[in-house]
C-alpha cells in the first residue's frame, strides 16, 4: 500500500453585510469555472494562518493579520483520481484592510460577495457542506469518500 499524495490547503470564510466573498476559478485545471473561497495551498515554512494570510492579500489584496484568523473546520477530502486527498482548513476574519478586488486575473475571472443561502450555480458542491458544518460548530468531516459524494 503506498501513502496518498496529500494536498494542504486553506480557505478564507470572509462575510460581509449577510453575503461571502467568493471567486470564479479559470485557468487553474481544477474546478475551472467554478466558485470558490479565497483559497491555496500552504507553502513550505508557514503556518495555516500565515498560508491563509498570504492568500488573502495575493488572491483578494486585503491584509488580514494572523492573530485576527480563526481555524473553524478541517476537512479530510477525497480528491480524484484515485491516490489524491487533501487535508483542507477553513478560516474566517471578521476584520480586515482593504477592500477585496480580483489580484490574479489570469486565475480568477470574477470575485464578488453573493448571498450564503443562494451560491451561484457553479459552485463547488463541498462548500455549502462545510460552511453548514461550520454553522453547527462541527469542527473536524470528511468528504468525497462516499459513493454519490461529488468531486465539485
Amino acid at each position: 500500500m503506498t501513502n496518498p499524495e496529500t494536498v494542504l490547503a486553506v480557505y478564507l470564510i470572509l462575510r460581509k453585510d449577510g453575503k461571502i466573498l467568493l471567486a470564479r476559478r479559470t485557468n487553474t485545471g481544477w474546478a475551472d469555472g467554478h466558485y470558490s473561497m479565497v483559497a491555496g495551498r500552504i507553502d513550505g515554512n508557514e503556518t495555516i494562518r500565515q498560508a491563509m494570510s498570504r492568500e488573502a492579500k495575493e488572491e483578494a489584496g486585503i491584509d488580514v493579520a494572523v492573530e485576527d484568523l480563526k481555524v473553524v473546520h478541517v476537512v479530510h477530502r477525497h480528491t480524484p483520481p484515485p491516490g489524491k486527498e487533501s487535508l483542507d482548513f477553513f478560516l474566517t476574519a471578521s476584520v480586515w484592510k482593504g477592500e477585496p478586488k480580483n489580484m490574479e486575473p489570469q486565475y480568477c475571472d470574477d470575485m464578488n460577495w453573493f448571498d450564503e443561502k443562494t451560491p451561484p450555480p457553479k459552485t463547488l458542491k463541498f462548500l455549502p457542506v462545510i460552511l453548514e458544518r461550520v454553522k453547527h460548530n462541527i469542527f473536524y468531516s470528511e468528504y468525497g469518500f462516499k459513493p454519490g459524494e461529488p468531486e465539485f
